[in-house]
């Protein structure tokens, strides 16, 4: 049996303007950290994956690890990591002549 693909959910959150305007940091960066804050925390809990944690912050894998780092969360990395990037690897690694 094949799971049905996921689609995207939209999610609005209302965020008041007293705390908007508490931000320091220019409103058009505000989506974009929200989005990895919340990504980061997600990932640290162990609700997302480091891949679907790094789509959702939509952010390259090393800013994100980087995000990680910063907030001092550690790497979950387990033998489904490593497998993936072993095939990863492989799959973009060019062949070593004979």
């Amino acid at each position: 049996m094949t799971a049905a693909p996921l689609k995207r959910m939209p999610l609005m959150l209302e965020i008041p303007d007293e705390a908007l305007d508490s931000l320091r940091m220019p409103r058009e960066e505000i989506e974009g950290e929200l989005r990895a804050e919340l990504a980061a925390v997600l990932y640290a809990r162990g609700a997302l994956s480091m891949g679907k944690a790094t789509e959702m912050a939509r952010v390259s894998r090393w800013a994100f690890e980087d995000l990680l780092a910063k907030r001092k969360i550690v790497r979950n990395y387990g033998a489904e990591d490593l497998r993936h990037d072993l095939e990863w690897s492989r799959a973009h690694s060019e062949p070593r002549p004979d």
